[in-house]
């Protein structure tokens, strides 16, 4: 029983991670889209800006690689679980929200306005959520 719990809280570190990415880039996706038809000379904004969500996924990944080894002993698996879960939620709304974030940036950029830099910064703090979460997860 401990052991499948540990599995199940490493799918949801994994997975919960990917989702939360997948909505992220999905929402800051569709402002560049119609940002594009605004102002295209700014695509490149747009495409940084639409990516920054992703990097929730890859933490997601990152910890399920240096975690998974703690279930060679099976006692471990409710402690899996509860990593798997913390990490997993946080990465699931740090990216979504960052997505939101993004999406308000690239709005921003295609009516005329300078907000690149400013909106990296507020992009960057619901990420430190899931940097925190990631760290968290390597320190147990």
């Amino acid at each position: 029983m401990d052991l499948i719990l540990g599995y199940l809280g490493l799918g949801l570190m994994l997975g919960l991670a990917g989702i939360g990415s997948c909505y992220g880039t999905t929402i800051a996706g569709s402002a560049a889209e119609g940002a594009l038809k605004k102002d295209p000379s700014k695509a490149s904004g747009y495409m940084v800006l639409s990516a920054l969500p992703a990097t929730q996924g890859l933490y997601g990944f990152v910890a399920f690689l240096m975690t998974m080894e703690k279930l060679s002993d099976p006692s471990n698996g409710p402690l899996m679980f509860g990593i798997g879960l913390g990490v997993g939620i946080t990465c699931l709304f740090s990216a979504i929200r960052q997505g939101k974030v993004c999406a308000a940036g690239i709005q921003g950029l295609s009516q005329g306005h300078d907000v690149q830099t400013p909106t990296m910064i507020y992009a960057a703090l619901p990420e430190f959520y899931a940097i925190l979460a990631l760290v968290g997860a390597l320190m147990v």
